[in-house]
């Protein structure tokens, strides 16, 4: 029930950082580098996968769809999380504060859904080879980015109309660095019971189902690679895998310390600093994973300089 005779807030002021004020410039000057070599290296992917030929795979196209998701994550959280720190706290409309909660859970799910579309990819490469290319044809591909897309789009709406419909009365201040679903409606002075079962409802099945999915593809997959007699075709095999990999346990494993672990007796900053890694880090540390450990990104990512240095 909405409370009466109390003022409605518009705006909410975001603290940020604000305990580390003597690190403000540390941390702005931090943070923007992050963010700068996250848009730079994950374009990077994507311009490599459009235009060179030999990435022209289903692995590496679906790749490229993952960096696209993590410019969409960070981009949506940084340029306004540099603004609070620097300001050591800021303003942030309602309408907005909503906007980016939206964003954000676009940008999660679809990370979801992709890694787990990655994994199927594998699977097919390693435990079906010989059909592989028949089956992750052109039309698949499009159709599960496009099912990855989609569902990220429409399974976050009905949290944000019922986000709009709640009425926020005073204190009007969220600790943190972004506008996080729980720090919002514990500022909201109606019944926010529908919008907590709901965002059970919805979230949960659609973040733990790709993490599922993405163990059980796996099991097949090292049971695959155990059965590959030559040791050179097992490492092989393996070095495909293990970036994915290494960013699925990376990305859930940080999700799930946030949102699925009890927080009684973490503090504020101890959430902030986890949030960081899958809102910032995730992102940033995806395309040097992939590069580092995949020669093919390597040499091409080192022709593509070099070829752009001589063409100026």
């Amino acid at each position: 029930m909405v409370l009466v005779n109390q003022t409605q807030v518009t705006e909410f002021m975001l603290l940020g950082f604000r305990n580390h004020s003597i690190l403000t410039v540390v941390l702005f000057v931090l943070f923007l580098l992050i963010y700068i070599l996250t848009l730079v290296w994950n374009l990077m992917i994507i311009i490599l996968v459009a235009k060179v030929q030999s990435l022209k795979s289903p692995m590496y196209f679906f790749l490229a769809q993952l960096s696209l998701s993590d410019i969409l994550l960070t981009t949506n959280i940084a340029p306004n999380t540099l603004h609070v720190v620097i300001n050591e706290g800021s303003t942030i409309s309602v309408t907005e504060c909503i906007s980016q909660l939206y964003f954000h859970g676009v940008s999660t799910v679809s990370e979801c859904f992709l890694l787990s579309v990655m994994s199927y990819d594998r699977y097919l490469a390693i435990c079906r080879p010989l059909h592989y290319t028949s089956i992750m044809d052109l039309r698949l591909q499009l159709q599960l980015v496009s099912f990855c897309w989609l569902s990220a789009l429409l399974i976050t709406l009905p949290i944000v109309f019922l986000m709009y419909n709640l009425q926020f009365c005073g204190p009007h201040i969220i600790d943190h660095y972004f506008c996080d679903l729980e720090p919002m409606l514990e500022l909201s002075c109606s019944d926010a019971t529908i919008v907590k079962l709901v965002d059970v409802a919805l979230g949960a099945p659609f973040l733990l189902l790709p993490f599922f999915f993405i163990l059980f593809t796996y099991v097949y997959i090292f049971i695959a690679i155990i059965g590959i007699s030559s040791t050179i075709g097992r490492q092989k095999a393996f070095s495909t895998c293990s970036s994915h990999l290494i960013v699925v346990i990376m990305y859930y494993g940080t999700l799930i310390m946030i949102y699925l672990v009890p927080s009684n007796g973490q503090t504020p900053n101890h959430n902030k600093v986890i949030s960081l890694l899958y809102t910032m880090g995730t992102s940033f540390l995806n395309p040097i994973i992939y590069s580092l450990r995949n020669q093919d990104i390597k040499n091409n990512l080192l022709k593509y300089i070099t070829n752009t240095f001589k063409k100026n």
